[in-house]
């Protein structure tokens, strides 16, 4: 028997009505593969589409070319924490002196952010809203995820006098003005009247964190509302032409020499990034991802495991079957290639069916705002790996099947 074409074609026959013979117990055999096939294409569409997400976002928040001066800066570790809490606050002194002196900035602006219980109009109620202070310049720096849709967003004048004005998100709008143009209305917030300037396109929400509670009022007004001794956070932009590293470590110096801090002692203040925040994030989906490796190849095994003993049954009740095979011509490796070809089968259909149940569970979990993006590579790794694992198991009980001897296999019942 020749080893071409046909008995590729034939092996693949051999394998579909085998299959076919024993559905439930192909199908149970298939359940680990399954599994981890599922797994690894759920979690890698899940990270991906986190990753773009985190990036689109940060890139909006931070801006493209800015960073953020700021108190705290990211906390890793419980003595990390304790640390910063000793860190100065960064005031209006810091600002001003750093608006003067840092010539390498090109623009400069202040976030203040603080969270109130609610927002009442007439009879509805909105609860758990932000209320952030942005100097006009921080959306020209594309900053702050500021999108008009209707009127303007606070302008320099308003900080400078101090106005009651507010530029509100829209959540704001459809739940405590049922969606129409609140411009030039009025909106009390913790007390005080506002005159709403504006309103900001939707942002939607994000695993159920709505991102549309905001209003936004200047920053002249927040340190008036909530207390002159909160921490600013200062958003800056570097001149054209200088990188973002010369700017902070000009500003790093700026900062030292004001905080008085001796060249042994470590900075009191941070710096925020959009690239330093997503590197942090892919670092622990990195962390995700290699946990859920450890659980995909535990099942994988698994699968594996029972795939090779499901082989050694078909070996065992198809012994005359073999006998008979070999009396006919056909070699060892044509037996070989035979069992192989039905064990990477099996193992491919667990592989497929895995990919349909996670691509069905993915759009699912998209209903409830959850990002995914289905990456080639994972989908071309887990079809390679789940016929991997029915190739690299079904080798023992292929090689049983082809060493078989044929007379003792013809006398088996």
């Amino acid at each position: 028997m020749s080893t071409g074409a046909m008995p590729f074609r034939e092996a693949i026959r051999l394998a579909i009505d085998a299959l076919r013979a024993h559905k439930l117990r192909s199908f149970l055999t298939l359940l680990g593969v399954i599994f981890g096939v599922m797994t690894v294409v759920a979690v890698a569409a899940v990270i991906e589409g986190l990753n773009v997400y985190v990036g689109k976002t940060m890139e909006e928040e931070f801006g493209a070319n800015t960073i953020i001066l700021d108190r705290y800066g990211i906390v890793m570790s419980l003595d990390e924490w304790l640390r910063v809490q000793k860190n100065k606050i960064i005031t209006m002194e810091d600002y001003r002196d750093l608006r003067a002196r840092a010539s390498l900035a090109r623009e400069m602006g202040i976030r203040l952010d603080t969270s109130i219980p609610y927002l009442r109009q007439g009879g509805n109620e909105l609860t758990n809203v932000s209320v952030i202070g942005y100097s006009p310049s921080i959306p020209a720096m594309g900053a702050g995820n500021i999108n008009v849709e209707e009127g303007r967003f606070i302008i320099e004048s308003d900080d400078e006098n101090r106005a009651n004005v507010v530029f509100v998100g829209y959540k704001v709008r459809e739940k405590l003005f049922g969606g129409a143009n609140p411009v030039g209305r009025e909106l009390r917030i913790q007390g005080e009247p506002f005159r709403i300037i504006g309103v900001s396109k939707e942002l939607g929400s994000f695993l159920g964190n709505e991102r549309d509670n905001f209003v936004v009022i200047p920053p002249s007004v927040h340190l008036r509302m909530f207390g002159p001794r909160q921490s600013l956070a200062i958003v800056l932009q570097p001149q054209p032409g200088v990188t973002l590293e010369a700017m902070e470590d000009q500003v790093r110096g700026i900062m030292r020499a004001r905080h008085h801090l001796r060249p042994d002692q470590k900075d009191d203040f941070a710096f925020l990034g959009a690239d330093a925040i997503k590197d942090l994030w892919r670092s622990l989906t990195g962390l995700i991802a290699a946990v859920a490796l450890g659980v995909v190849s535990i099942s994988l095994v698994v699968g594996g495991i029972v795939i090779m003993n499901t082989m050694m049954v078909a070996v065992t009740e198809r012994t005359r079957e073999i006998g008979i095979r070999k009396s006919l011509g056909a070699r060892r490796r044509d037996i070989l290639w035979q069992f192989l070809v039905e064990s990477s089968l099996l193992s491919s259909i667990g592989g497929v069916l895995g990919l349909a149940a996670a691509w069905f569970g993915l759009l699912i979990a998209a209903q409830f705002g959850l990002p995914f993006s289905m990456p080639v590579w994972a989908v071309v790794l887990a079809l390679l790996v789940s016929t991997s694992v029915g190739l690299i198991f079904g080798i023992y009980p292929a090689y049983r099947a082809a060493n078989l001897d044929p007379i003792v296999a013809l006398r088996a019942e």
